[in-house]
């Protein structure tokens, strides 16, 4: 049966991708608003590029391929993001703020969930070159806005701050393998766990890991967080710049998460996923990332996030279409050839019908294009 795909992939036909381009369309007009510039970087890239940096976690997702004209490993990318990294270090070499946008497919090894596609179709955008709190509240901002220009409620976006475990394992003296052991029963919220992991992590460290699951909820999260983490620099550090970002964005659905660590080894701040109503993960992912273009030669402030556009089509509501126009061959007539040419112009869809062809197979269309003493107009096409 050659006409099945691999598992996880799908075609996305007529009705979906007119979806899909319209929105995509509106969110990189939405971020060219914004200021942010579109980027179009390669499918594949030579491996080291790839998982360099910020894409270390990325290297069970990516797809590996020989090049046969260097013969030097190739990847299919699973992340625009390092790209877009590599391109403000090494190709743009601003010396202040730049702020890069894209849309495109990438491709994984493995679906990231049971319902997700291994092909995503993502489109994000990243600010590089501003350490500062403000840049991490303009992207989460950017990201409630691209929302709601597109009609998808957003019933929470979680806020975490990866600084907080890392200076926790590192005043703990967790050895790497525990780390890790730690940090996906962390991931799990698998309290249970934690607890025998933790067993001989000194006090009061271990108390503080074991404390992280449960360290999620309003901006009163970090009230808590402040009494019993211990009062590490780091921690309160972070503390501080969630409570900025939970103060300065009242109006938008803020909670607090601080055992969220997905991209733990790659995000190194402040990180944000988004939630919409009767959909079960988060729609979009975002976070702080500074140093990712260290590796291409210029290392640099970074924050941003990214989404499936495909998933993001599937929540937005539906617009109403308007229907397509039927027109007869205009063969030799002029008039009717230059009305077709001037709806078109319009921004009308007109299928000009071919001879023997009656009706149009796909598009709905709700009007047709008659000639009644020898002038064309146009008539609602009556529903049998």
């Amino acid at each position: 049966m050659n006409w099945l795909l691999p598992e996880y992939m799908a075609d996305a036909l007529p009705a979906e991708a007119a979806r899909i381009e319209r929105l995509r369309r509106t969110l990189l007009d939405h971020f060219r608003g914004h200021g942010f510039e579109f980027v179009m970087p390669p499918l594949l890239e030579f491996l080291e590029s790839l998982l360099t940096g910020a894409g270390q976690d990325l290297d069970l997702r990516t797809f590996k391929l020989a090049d046969q004209l260097s013969g030097r490993t190739m990847g299919v990318r699973a992340d625009i993001t390092p790209q877009a990294a590599r391109i403000d270090a090494h190709l743009l070499n601003h010396c202040g703020v730049t702020r890069l946008c894209y849309c495109d497919s990438v491709l994984h090894t493995l679906p990231a969930s049971i319902s997700a596609s291994r092909q995503p179709l993502q489109i994000g955008a990243e600010l590089y070159g501003h350490a500062g709190i403000a840049a991490d509240l303009a992207m989460i901002r950017l990201l409630a806005s691209t929302f709601a220009c597109v009609g998808i409620p957003v019933s929470r976006i979680d806020l975490g701050h990866v600084g907080i475990f890392r200076a926790l394992a590192k005043a703990s003296g967790l050895p790497p393998e525990s780390e890790e052991a730690v940090l996906r029963l962390l991931r799990a919220k698998d309290v249970p766990g934690l607890v025998d992991a933790c067993v001989d992590v000194p006090s009061p460290y271990r108390e503080a890991l074991q404390l992280l699951p449960q360290l999620y909820g309003g901006v009163e999260v970090l009230d808590r967080a402040a009494t019993e983490l211990p009062a590490l620099p780091a921690i309160s550090a972070a503390l501080d710049g969630l409570r900025h970002l939970v103060g300065a964005a009242a109006d938008l659905p803020l909670s607090i998460d601080l055992s969220d660590l997905r991209g733990y080894h790659y995000h190194n701040g402040v990180v944000f996923a988004a939630y919409c109503p009767d959909y079960p993960v988060a729609i979009a992912l975002g976070g702080r990332y500074d140093g990712a273009g260290k590796a291409f030669g210029r290392a640099r402030p970074a924050t941003g996030f990214s989404m499936d556009l495909r998933e993001v089509a599937r929540l937005a509501p539906v617009a109403d279409a308007r229907g397509a126009i039927l027109a007869p061959p205009a063969g030799h007539d002029g008039k009717l050839a230059a009305l077709i040419a001037a709806l078109r112009e319009q921004g009308e869809v007109v299928v000009e019908l071919l001879p023997g062809e009656t009706a149009c197979e796909g598009l709905v269309c709700d009007r047709k294009l008659v000639q009644t003493g020898g002038h064309w107009t146009m008539e609602t096409i009556q529903e049998d």
